[in-house]
């Protein structure tokens, strides 16, 4: 492949620049000699790591990162045109990565296998000097009994199952153990539901429906079609192997004080519960909970929650922008023009990339691929920070069968598309591709039309949470747009927006201020007033459900002056003034309305404007004027004495007994 030095040296300023022919073989003595130096050293080249780890390991105290040009670069038709791309890999590479904390999974070989026949047998027959195995069969047919009981059997099917690889816990209905006479069959007890089994594996032999919500993605959860041997056998080696303890990243950092599922029994914001495809996220009071030993780690909920409350750790968005930020300038600086990102996983997108170049035409000389954990961990801070430090477009490289729910993604790129063409980049500057065919992917990326990027690229480094990120993304994409306006309106759900308030019917009873998650509500503590600051609205709808009078509507936008906006007063009273001393309490349409309905419907005013004024007294003025006026209570006018089932059997028989 085609080294271009000088557009490296160009991109990455004030690096010592080396190429080479055979570096890993021949010329290993040049590699040996520069990492005897030490320091920090990017090999251009991942897939002789190994032994380039191994010579720095002799010689001294090198700092060694790699970076892959080969296919994502140099093999293509476009090789030649290539040296910027390559410098921004190289680039990239340097750029450094928070460590991720992990989860350890504990499992000591306790393995369901849970079947139909006797291919549950064959399978622990395998399994039992390796793993301490039970066999389950659901509604067996006839079963020919074991000559010893190495394992226990029993039959019975499962209702519900719950855990992860460790701590699996299923309940059992039809359970039954096999008697240990049984003849020429099995034949079993006496049948109890509910039973309870605890394990740390299951082999799923039953060929039904599985046992859990995108089963795949479970840690521990063996499930495989009983009729292939092969899928079977693969299964079975599998689990012999998941003994021990094994550790996992923590995936997503949730920061509970932050979320807006839930105040006061109201629902608000569920678009994690929405999406999360392993049933990792319940509610939990207010808030939600994250089961981190069951979450396989799509960041479908980080990507679409609107306080930051769940972020995704692996990398953190601020280190992703930040990569992102290196490889869009270095390109720029190495002289590269209308940058393409293509993000992809490292399972499917990686195998993509290399098959394209191994056998097909390679990448394109101006699509950077940039590797993430899942695609759908991907936000729109991402979306936006890309395009304001000047990316031309941004594909996102799909399964043509997800392994992940996609619809927060689908509905992220919406956002990501009307913000961009009403800020005047056109349209379609973001979209997936969805194929496991690497021919169709260089397809799509050949036929990417050419886009002018921004102007005067910004350059921001992105730093704090979530939230925080997404806002200076967005506010410095408006910056460095084509044509940029002050407000866009969004499509429902968006995590951005205003609220509009009917002043006539509000009361002022400030129960939005009490649930509102953000404090995008607040009221004045001086007089009746409700205040609303666009900039912390997330749009969870906590306000339009807690409001009495349902006075309240959203309105999904982007107002890109709301960041420097003071408060916006959206209703305000003077308050009502006691009328016998003069000390204010309570807001004025408030206690005329209370004045309104009580007046002449209720005992207690019927008549007697006097005590219809203790309304409009303050709660001290109100009892002395109670006392003075010999209010009694007791003088409400009598109840209907209570009507009992005799009572009406009493007058059916005097009924009767009238001629």
């Amino acid at each position: 492949m085609p080294l271009d030095a000088d557009a490296i040296v160009r991109g990455c300023k004030g690096a010592k620049v080396e190429t080479a022919n055979h570096l890993c073989r021949a010329e290993i003595d040049r590699f040996s000699s520069v990492a005897a130096k030490g320091g920090d050293i990017t090999v251009a080249c991942t897939q002789e790591a190994p032994v380039f780890s191994e010579v720095a390991s002799e010689g001294g105290n090198a700092t060694l990162r790699f970076a892959n040009i080969r296919e994502n670069a140099g093999w293509s038709k476009d090789a030649k045109a290539a040296g910027p791309k390559v410098a921004a890999l190289l680039a990239a590479a340097t750029v450094p990565m928070p460590e991720v904390p992990l989860v350890p999974l504990t499992s000591e070989g306790v393995i369901l296998v849970y079947g139909r026949d006797e291919r549950a047998i064959e399978a622990a027959k395998i399994l039992k000097d390796h793993l301490d195995v039970t066999v389950l069969l659901s509604k067996p047919g006839a079963i020919e009994p074991l000559r010893v009981s190495e394992y226990p059997v029993a039959k019975g099917s499962v209702v519900s199952a719950q855990g992860h690889l460790g701590a699996f816990e299923l309940t059992v209905d039809d359970y039954a153990l096999p008697a240990a006479s049984s003849r020429g069959k099995l034949e079993f007890g006496v049948e109890r539901d509910g039973a309870k089994s605890r394990c740390d594996l299951i082999l799923d032999l039953t060929g039904n429906a599985p046992l859990f919500p995108a089963h795949e993605l479970r840690d521990g959860y063996l499930r495989v079609d009983p009729n292939d041997p092969a899928a079977v056998l693969r299964a079975v080696m599998k689990a012999g192997d998941l003994v021990g303890t094994f550790d996992k990243p923590r995936y997503i950092t949730f920061t509970e004080n932050l979320c807006a599922h839930s105040r006061s029994k109201i629902v608000g914001c569920n678009r994690c519960l929405n999406l999360c495809p392993t049933g990792a996220i319940t509610p939990n009071g207010d808030h939600v909970a994250i089961d981190e030993n069951v979450c396989a780690g799509c960041g479908a909920c980080a990507a679409v929650c609107p306080t930051g409350a769940a972020a995704y750790a692996l990398p953190p968005v601020d280190a992703l922008i930040g990569k992102i930020r290196t490889l869009l300038s270095t390109y720029r600086e190495a002289g590269g023009e209308n940058p393409v990102l293509l993000l992809h996983d490292a399972e499917h997108g990686g195998q993509m990339i290399e098959m394209l170049a191994r056998h097909g035409d390679g990448l394109p000389a101006n699509v950077i691929p940039v590797s993430v954990n899942e695609v759908t961990q991907i936000g729109l801070e991402t979306f936006a920070a890309a395009f304001a430090y000047g990316a031309a477009s941004l594909r996102l490289l799909m399964r043509a069968r997800p392994k992940h729910e996609t619809g927060g993604t689908v509905r992220t790129i919406a956002y990501a598309d009307t913000i961009l063409k009403g800020l005047g980049f056109g349209e379609n500057r973001v979209a997936t591709i969805e194929t496991d065919d690497p021919d169709e992917l260089g397809r799509n990326l050949y036929e990417i039309s050419a886009a002018k990027t921004v102007a005067n690229p910004a350059s921001f480094v992105a730093t704090g949470r979530k939230r925080d990120v997404m806002r200076l993304s967005l506010r410095e994409l408006q910056r460095a747009a084509p044509a940029p306006v002050d407000v866009i309106a969004l499509p429902e759900h968006a995590p951005f927006g205003e609220i509009e308030v009917n002043a006539e019917g509000c009361t002022l009873c400030l129960a939005c201020v009490s649930a509102c998650p953000t404090g995008a509500l607040s009221d004045n503590p001086e007089k009746p007033m409700l205040k609303f600051s666009e900039d912390a609205c997330v749009q969870c709808g906590l306000c339009k459900a807690t409001c009495p009078e349902k006075v309240i509507s959203l309105h999904p936008q982007i107002d890109f002056r709301a960041a420097t906006a003071e408060a916006r007063i959206m209703k305000e009273e003077e308050p009502f003034e006691c009328i016998r001393c003069a000390k204010p309490f309570g807001t004025k349409s408030t206690i005329e309305r209370i004045s309104a309905k009580l007046e002449g419907r209720h005992w207690m005013f019927q008549g007697r404007a006097q005590r219809l004024e203790l309304l409009k007294m303050c709660e001290d003025c109100r009892v002395i004027a109670a006392t003075e006026q010999s209010f009694d209570p007791h003088e409400a006018p009598m109840r209907a004495p209570v009507r009992t089932t005799e009572d009406y059997l009493r007058e059916r028989e005097e009924t009767k007994e009238k001629p």
